[in-house]
């Protein structure tokens, strides 16, 4: 009986493993992309110029978006933090999502790439961590 629901257990065993690598890389793509984004905003603003004054945005902001975008990023990638880093970054991408609807640009490119981190964000939570499926129990 007990090596039935060994063999039972086992394949639930790999594919919570699999989700979690899953998980980590899923959320490993929005901390570089944040990181990223952070860094550019921090060390080269120039480049992002054009898209900035385009949003309405003062190049000047960068240097306090900038550690914001950074201090979330790390905040989402420390797992006893992450819960919280995963609220500020959905917050930080719901503005430059808003902000890109308000100029009107629905469905541009940095719309649709913040859409899809926050969906990162939120997913590679999810397959890492056993207290947020704990929380949200999306499937059983």
């Amino acid at each position: 009986m007990s090596e039935t629901m060994n063999l039972r257990q086992a394949p639930d065993a790999m594919n919570l493993h699999r989700a979690q690598w899953v998980g980590r890389i899923m959320s490993a793509c929005v901390v570089i992309a944040l990181v990223a984004d952070g860094t550019i905003q921090l060390f080269a603003p120039a480049q992002i110029a054009s898209m900035l004054h385009e949003t309405g945005f003062a190049i000047d902001l960068t240097h306090v978006v900038a550690p914001i975008i950074l201090a979330c990023a790390i905040l989402y990638a420390i797992p006893a933090t992450a819960a919280l880093g995963a609220i500020l970054v959905t917050g930080f991408l719901g503005g430059a999502i808003c902000a890109h609807v308000r100029i009107g640009e629905l469905g541009s490119p940095p719309e649709i790439i913040s859409l899809l981190l926050g969906a990162m964000t939120w997913g590679g939570l999810y397959a890492r961590d056993p207290r947020i499926r704990a929380v949200l129990p999306l499937i059983r």
